[in-house]
């Protein structure tokens, strides 16, 4: 799902606001076109755009281990018998792990094995991957100094600063585009730190399968899901795809600080 960022002006306790100057940085990484957004006194800085580098190199080093597009992926590799256990990244083994606690904790609605025409399981992380490789990526922005920054890969969103910039952390106005109208903002979130996930089927089509009957979830509308951490937030959106009235009670007794958004 497509959103717009819209920085709104921080503001202290002191009463005093600084002035914040932006820059962004975008490159095609995973398929997709990824954003980084800072606000910061000088946003020119070296040590912002290397952090903004870091960020991209990290997530071009996870399209390297887990695509599920690229042949010399290590995850296809591992799948078609052409790599061994010594020659894989620990990534994988720590988002097959992250997969099946996803899938305890949504109740099966989300699940990264999916059955193939001929029977056989196949290990698709795709659901998980996006989320979880924005928020590991934006480590690389937390330890910068004076700085506030948000991450959009694909319509998935973190925002967050760096370090000294908790109180005066500006509020990021994010826009979530109407599934039923192209180009049209449906809602707005404020966020300051976290992150939210939109799934549906409005621009990608019926990509989201029911872990339950092997289906496609084929409907109008969208579901968001924001929280403190972009990981869960991804989970719990391809999971409210699937059933939005079980996911929602679901994540009401178990993450309580994510909430979702139904259009």
């Amino acid at each position: 799902m497509t959103t717009l960022e819209i920085p709104v002006r921080p503001h202290t306790t002191t009463g005093v606001t600084p002035t914040l100057g932006r820059k962004a940085f975008v490159e095609q990484v995973m398929g997709m076109p990824v954003s980084v957004h800072i606000r910061a006194t000088e946003p020119t800085r070296v040590d912002v755009a290397a952090a903004a580098a870091a960020v991209f190199a990290h997530l071009r080093k996870v399209d390297e281990v887990l695509s599920t597009w690229r042949t010399d992926s290590h995850l296809l590799r591992l799948q078609h018998g052409t790599a061994t256990t010594d020659e894989l990244h620990p990534w994988l083994a720590d988002v097959t792990l992250l997969c099946l606690e996803a899938e305890d904790r949504t109740d099966g609605l989300f699940s990264a094995w999916r059955a193939r025409p001929a029977g056989r399981t196949v290990f698709d992380p795709t659901g998980l991957v996006k989320g979880w490789a924005v928020a590991a990526a934006s480590a690389h922005l937390e330890t910068v100094p004076e700085i506030a920054w948000s991450i959009n890969a694909g319509g998935d969103i973190a925002v967050g600063t760096g370090r000294g910039m908790h109180d005066v952390a500006p509020v990021w106005r994010v826009g979530i585009e109407d599934p039923r109208v192209r180009g049209q903002i449906a809602e707005v979130v404020t966020l300051t730190r976290g992150g939210m996930a939109t799934s549906g089927a409005a621009i990608r089509g019926a990509h989201v399968l029911d872990p339950r009957t092997g289906s496609a979830v084929d409907r109008p509308g969208s579901v968001t899901v924001v929280g403190p951490d972009l990981l869960w937030a991804d989970v719990w959106a391809t999971a409210a795809w699937v059933d939005p009235d079980a996911a929602q009670a679901l994540m009401a007794a178990r993450d309580p600080e994510h909430h979702l958004i139904r259009l």
